[in-house]
């Protein structure tokens, strides 16, 4: 019988899908969609391959707690796991996620805990401090996405392979947004060590730090570093789960483009995506342009529109002075 035993069977393998409409030529652009993941998001990879890395090590046991700052996918993602496995499930998060997320998390069982955004990671309340205090006053597990190794090798392992596979080896570039660095970092590992030629290109918000880290090796000063719209991309820090030195370059969107690719590949495409991977189609486009009909440029959407629904609307575009 093809029955799976449980819904973490679905994982992966997710489809590529052809942006001829978004970017007609000459050269091609595809886009991997991991909304197709169980949890609908391409976190659902490394929410599995922590908590196997943490049982393997022998840190988790039935019935332990696991803590995770999160913009929500990932710490759906664990969920999921948690669930089958029973575990108990905590999240911190900022209030600049969109609503739709916290109820997701907590319809799945999850305590969800609300953290400033405009804050520095140092501050006790940030989302990245106040999950340090509760692993440590509950005793829970902190996979901790942002320095777990176990979040790039996820990619390395599967994501990867999955993309030179259904390319059958002709990709020449792959451009992803970064946000903790692992999807991007892996993949490109994976596939440079097939094709060293492949080119890798992030893609960061204006007012993240990956792009001046790349471009100069170091942080950019406090003033610098500036709130921006688009979700789930982005730094204030520099994770120890981005390997910067699988990628070629960096590239920054800004949240107007980004929220208006959203739009224009619902309508062109039939694809609804959030505003990460709307700064990831631009960039992608951006790369695509120049190039000749040799060129396959990969890039990839995280997530669904759908967990957005609160943002992509006339009346929230409006406020933000992100439409006409």
């Amino acid at each position: 019988m093809r029955i799976l035993d449980n819904i973490l069977g679905t994982l992966g393998n997710t489809p590529m899908v052809r942006l001829d409409r978004f970017f007609p030529g000459p050269a091609s652009l595809a886009v991997k969609l991991e909304s197709f993941n169980p949890g609908s998001s391409v976190k659902d990879r490394i929410g599995l391959a922590m908590l196997e890395a943490a049982e393997e090590a022998g840190e988790l046991r039935p019935g332990d707690t696991i803590v995770e700052p999160t913009s929500g996918n990932t710490g759906l993602g664990l969920a999921l796991v948690a669930i089958l496995r029973g575990y108990r499930m905590v999240c911190t998060v900022t209030d600049k996620i969109p609503q739709e997320k916290i109820t997701l998390l907590e319809a799945y069982g999850v305590e969800v805990i609300l953290c400033p955004a405009d804050v520095a990671p140092e501050d006790p309340s940030s989302y990245y401090k106040t999950a340090e205090r509760i692993q440590q006053e509950r005793g829970a597990f902190l996979p901790y996405q942002y320095y777990n190794q176990a979040n790039p090798e996820a990619h390395y392992r599967t994501t990867g392979p999955e993309i030179w596979q259904q390319t059958e080896g002709r990709i020449t570039h792959w451009v992803a947004g970064i946000g903790t660095g692992g999807t991007i970092s892996g993949v490109a590992k994976y596939l440079k060590e097939q094709s060293p030629a492949i080119r890798v290109i992030g893609v960061d918000p204006v007012g993240s730090v990956y792009r001046y880290f790349k471009e100069r090796g170091e942080l950019p000063p406090r003033d610098q570093i500036r709130p921006y719209l688009i979700d789930g991309i982005g730094e204030d820090l520099l994770p120890e789960s981005v390997w910067m030195d699988t990628i070629d370059e960096v590239v920054t969107v800004d949240d107007r483009s980004a929220y208006k690719a959203v739009f224009e590949l619902a309508r062109c495409e039939a694809i609804f995506t959030g505003s990460s991977g709307g700064a990831a189609a631009v960039a992608a486009r951006q790369v695509a342009e120049p190039l000749s009909g040799k060129a396959l440029v990969v890039t990839l959407f995280p997530d669904s529109g759908e967990r957005y629904l609160s943002k992509l609307n006339d009346d929230w575009l409006r406020q933000q002075d992100l439409v006409p």
